[in-house]
This record gives C-alpha cells, structure tokens and sequence, in this order.
C-alpha cells in the first residue's frame, strides 16, 4: 500500500444518480422490469438526460431522443428530470462523507472529490476504505464508482472514464496514459482537432511538445495535462470552513437514547477543550454534527460572545441550543458518528478578578448575552459599534452582540475623559430635524431658533465643527456641514448644524437640529 503521508485523493462519481434518487424515492420502480429513464426538453425535442443501469445496458443512452427509446422499448419508466432535487441528493451525500474526511468538495456533474490525505489510517488501509464507503452507499441505494489517486485530476479522469480502483506511481501513470481522449475535459473543437491528427489516448498527447500544444489548443490543456499527472499542483475547494480543531466519536452500536448523545457530547467537549488549551485558545463558534446510521446529518452551530475555554459553559450553551430548535434532534435509527469540531478560535487569556466584582459581573452579561443569542438569534441580540467615520449618523453600527472588539477590523471608539462634557450627543435624530435660526453674522453660530414651535435663546456657543461629505459615498450635490453645541436659557443643550456654506455661493443654507445633550 501507499504511504499514508502522501497525497490521496479519491473521486467519487454517480453514474446514475437521478435514476437512482427517482428509485429511493419510489422503491417499487427498482422492483419492475421496465427500464427507468430521466427525460428532459433539450435542442427542442424530448432527450434521455440518465438512464438507471438495466436501460444503459440495454443501449439507452444519453442525449438519445424519447421517440427513439419508444421506438426500441415498448414499455418504459418516463420520468422528467429535476435538477434541483439532484442537487439536493448530492448536498446530502456530500454531507454523508464528511464522515471520511472535512476535505470535500462537489465535481459536477454527479461527482464528488475528497481528499483522504492522512485519513485513511482511520480506516485501516485503502481497500478497507473504499470498501466501506461503497457498501454503506450501495445500502442507501446508490450506484458508485469510485478511484483514489495522488491528485485530483487523476482520480476523477480514472473514475469517471475506466473502471476506477486504487492507483498510484507507474500503475498511475499506464492507467492514465490508457484513458481516452474525453478524459481531457476539454472543448469540442479541440477534441475533433485531436482526433483528426491521429491521437486516440490520453499518453499519445502527453508525448507531444508543449509549445506545439498551447499554440494549437490553448494552455487549458497542457494545464489539465500537467494536474493529471502530478506536475503541477490543482487543489480542491472544500465546500465547508475546514475546522481548526476537531473529535470525534465513532460508535460500535448506533445510539438512540438522547442520555447517551449527551454524555458523548460532555465527553468530547472535554476533549476538545484539552486540545485547545495546548494551543491557548478558546472557542469562538463549535459545531455539533450528529451522523445517522441511515445517511442523515444533521449540524448544530453555538457562537459565543468570547473564547469559551470550559467544558461546564460548552455544554450548557449546547443543552440551551438544542432545546431551542423547531426540529427537535431526532436520533431515528441511531447515530454511528458524533464530533465536535471548533469553526472559529480566539487566544485566549487569563481574566483576573477585581475586588469590587466588575469582571464578575461581565462575565454574567456575556453569558447572558450568549444564552439569549441562542434563544432569539443573532441577528436579533445586537449592540452599537462605533465605527471609524467622521459622518455622525455612521459613527455608529448594530452588530451581533456575540461579536467581539476583534471581529471588527474598523470599529473605533473616541477617547473620552470623564471630567470633560461629550463632543456630541448620545442620541441623534434620524432624519435631523429642520429648525428656523437667526444669527447676528452669517457664518457664526445661531443667536436662537425655533424647533418644534419653540423658541430657544442661545446664551453659550461652542465651534463650529465642520465636516465634509465623503465624496466616495455622497451624490455629488452633497453639502459641507458646521455643527455648534448650543445651550439655551434654560440649561438645555444643543447639537446643531447649519447645511452649506455662504462663501461657496449657498445664500440661505438650511439649519438642522441632529442631537440632543442629556
């Protein structure tokens, strides 16, 4: 067998995937003798788009027309197809073989990638590996052909166009050579271009010059020739965040009773915790996973407002999220497979108490912060963020409160002493409000003004502030503004701006009132 440090990659590829969905669906169409056929409007004319195994045995194929096929079979199966539910199907399978490894990713049409490198001694040795993974899909009903090699490229080619295997070094490479011209994956035209020079396989083009092939078909295929055969690095795109730490349990006997989950739950949670104190970090995000016997996933996600770094707040947050969900977790036939993966981690850092309880009582908001996340959503449980921006009205943002100072590359927050007053207010008015000013000199502050039918006598005035519209956000009519903190006769304090410039040729700018002082 081959190293188990090397690069491994096995293809996994559905030849008869809608078939296959229409008879999980419907066991009694596997029962008949009718042939099952998928029928779809292509080229303006009804075509076979998938035929289940009995009909491509018997010469349906596809892209033939439905006339043709009625032609030769007096009773057939019609069913018309239905990408969507396909896609769903391959959703759940690719779902399914995150059993194997977090490394998958979809190879349309029908297919799937997965890269089992340093994998596969979970399993025991390669044949054990592909021997699981086909008799678990043949038992869900499912047609497969499978190869595992030392790229990408090479086991999907290996898989979908011979009869696939476990390959690798010179057997790789004779295999490869063998394949036919398709394999290539390459447009039409420079398929018969190939044909039409003599080529008949895979090792009669990669014999040939390279500067003589890119002149005559372009670089995709000296590319797709280069990733074949390992000369040239082609990786995959996994279709989830790879987890940054990860357990696992693998049972002997599905479990069914809901005290047992979570004794398991508890039991990993500690794992996990002892792998991310090694790294002194803390969890941010961790998901649950929960594995079916009979191929059912199903993922529970709690996002935390800081680095959890115990077992006893984990798995409290996780009893809250389960019995917070619409579709209770409903073991059926048992799960085979349960792990507990950390999607987002933080450093984490030792928090020391104060003697007047300040750091407790923080620590029991952002708990309360988390179970109410987990209850309502986050996107429900949300706190300001001051963001760096000198336009009041985006001073200041509603994000997840689950969220921390890190998460946010441009939160900002001015600094501010205790003993002097605030620059501007707490609260603003939105839209502000238009007010009626007078004032002994256009470009100075308002001697009073009327707001709300209510006249203000100004007895101190503080700036003016001027801010200018952001040029890269404003139409082009934008004003420059200049904000005053007023305060009236009476003690009330002000923020007001005046819209426009008299110098730039605005005769009568507009006053507003934005803010109030507390």
């Amino acid at each position: 067998m081959f190293s188990d440090r090397s690069n491994r990659f096995l293809a996994l590829w559905f030849p008869h995937l809608p078939t296959d969905r229409l008879k999980r669906e419907n066991p009694e169409r596997g029962r008949t003798d009718q042939h099952l056929i998928v029928v779809d409007k292509l080229a303006n004319a009804l075509r076979l788009t998938a035929v289940d195994e009995r009909a491509a045995k018997a010469g349906l194929h596809f892209g033939m027309a439905l006339t043709d096929a009625r032609a030769q079979f007096e009773h057939l199966d019609i069913a018309f197809a239905s990408s969507r539910k396909d896609k769903l199907l391959l959703d759940r399978l690719a779902d399914w073989c995150d059993r194997y490894t977090p490394l998958v990713a979809f190879d349309e049409p029908h297919g799937l990638l997965l890269d089992m490198t340093g994998c596969i001694h979970l399993f025991g040795d390669e044949p054990s590996l592909v021997k699981d993974i086909h008799k678990r899909l043949h038992q869900h009903g499912m047609i497969v052909r499978s190869a595992l090699a030392s790229n990408a490229a090479a086991a999907r080619a290996l898989a979908r166009y011979s009869q696939g295997g476990i390959v690798g070094g010179q057997d790789q490479q004779r295999r490869l050579y063998g394949l036919p011209l398709v394999s290539l994956d390459i447009e039409e035209n420079h398929l018969a271009g190939l044909k039409r020079a003599g080529l008949r396989s895979v090792g009669d083009v990669d014999v040939l010059p390279r500067g003589a092939l890119t002149a005559r078909f372009g670089t995709r295929l000296v590319e797709h020739l280069d990733a074949m055969f390992g000369r040239q690095s082609e990786p995959i795109s996994p279709r989830r965040i790879i987890p940054v730490c990860m357990v696992e349990r693998r049972m002997a006997e599905p479990l069914i009773a809901m005290e047992s989950v979570e004794l398991v739950l508890q039991s990993l949670a500690c794992e996990l915790f002892l792998r991310l104190q090694q790294r002194a970090e803390g969890a941010r995000e961790v998901e649950a996973s929960f594995f079916r016997a009979d191929g059912n996933v199903r993922r529970i996600s709690v996002q935390t407002g800081r680095p959890v770094t115990e077992t006893k707040t984990l798995f409290r947050l996780l009893k809250e999220r389960l019995s917070m969900l619409s579709d209770p977790l409903d073991a059926g036939y048992g799960f085979d497979l349960i792990r507990l993966a950390a999607v987002r981690v933080e450093r984490s850092q030792a928090i020391q108490k104060s003697l007047d309880n300040r750091a407790q009582e923080t620590e029991e908001i952002n708990t309360l912060i988390d179970r109410l996340s987990i209850r309502l959503g986050n996107a429900r449980v949300l706190r300001p963020v001051a963001v760096d921006t000198h336009v009041p009205e985006r001073a200041v943002s509603l994000e997840p409160a689950a969220k921390t100072k890190h998460d946010n590359a441009l939160e900002w927050a001015p600094e501010h002493y205790p003993v002097n007053p605030p620059e501007r207010p707490i609260r603003l008015f939105e839209p502000p409000e238009r007010i009626d000013a007078t004032f002994e000199v256009p470009d100075a502050a308002p001697a009073q003004f009327v707001w709300r039918r209510v006249r203000h006598t100004i007895v101190m005035a503080e700036g003016p502030e001027r801010i200018a519209p952001e040029w890269w956000r404003e139409h082009s009519g934008a004003l420059t503004r200049d904000y005053y903190r007023l305060e009236d006769t009476t003690g009330k304090r002000f923020w007001v701006f005046r819209e426009g410039l008299h110098e730039r040729g605005n005769p009568n700018p507009r006053w507003y009132l934005h803010g109030l002082f507390a």
